[in-house]
């Protein structure tokens, strides 16, 4: 399925996107690789077979609409573009909150106002975003985080629901913690935090999987998922 298939991932120069071209590589796909850094992507593609490197900044619509034509016509595309900063409202930092909100989805408003409507037109295509289990309910010390990423949730469901029958593939993946640079800011428990590697074979089987939405481990998704139906005082207890 993935074998000779071009995907376009933005956010591939650390984490979760670099070890997701990883293995995707070993599948055979083809890759163009983006984020801020050109340096860490070209490391990164020395260490794949074929792929391109179109260094781009999501926040800017302008590097945005030149990595566009830089990438061309592609098979899929994976945002997993992140930025994470823990911060309750007695710590709140605007300029934080506000990077938060334009990297996890105001990004991706750019990126896929290019891309969606043009792979809707042809039918074909395939359209992967990356949120979060703290996309599910509204947790301590995650202001800015959380919304972010439930808006890029909420977003993937409204492009699914347009583009049903299609034949255009849209889904959204939703890991737990991932051992990154981004959760070492952390200064909490992490419960059954992965390894990027391990979640990045977890998100190619997802992709390979005809379910729309994805959230794993499993175990860890389901106290998320059933928190919106909780009363919100036992579900906060339990966190």
């Amino acid at each position: 399925m993935l074998d000779g298939r071009s995907y376009w991932i933005v956010g591939a120069s650390e984490g979760l996107g670099r070890a997701l071209a990883k293995a995707l590589d070993r599948k055979g796909a083809r890759l163009i690789l983006s984020a801020r850094s050109r340096g860490r992507l070209e490391e990164l593609a020395a260490e794949l077979g074929p792929a391109r490197v179109v260094p781009m900044d999501v926040s800017d619509a302008n590097s945005v609409a030149q990595a566009v034509k830089l990438a061309g016509e592609v098979d899929g595309l994976i945002y997993c573009a992140g930025f994470y900063e823990p911060l309750s409202v007695q710590e709140w930092d605007a300029d934080a909150v506000e990077a938060m909100a334009d990297v996890n989805f105001n990004g991706a408003l750019r990126v896929l106002g290019h891309v969606a409507p043009k792979m809707a037109g042809s039918g074909h295509g395939h359209l992967v975003m990356i949120g979060s289990l703290a996309g599910f309910s509204g947790l301590p010390g995650a202001i800015g985080y959380g919304a972010s990423k439930a808006a890029l949730m909420h977003l993937a469901e409204n492009m699914q629901a347009d583009l049903r029958g299609t034949g255009l593939k849209v889904q959204v993946i939703n890991p737990g913690f991932i051992r990154t640079r981004l959760t070492e800011k952390n200064r909490f428990n992490m419960p059954f935090i992965m390894d990027p590697e391990e979640a990045a074979d977890r998100v190619v089987r997802a992709m390979e999987s005809r379910r729309f939405s994805t959230s794993f481990p499993r175990l860890f998704s389901w106290l998320f998922r059933a928190g919106r139906f909780l009363p919100r005082g036992l579900f906060l207890r339990l966190f």
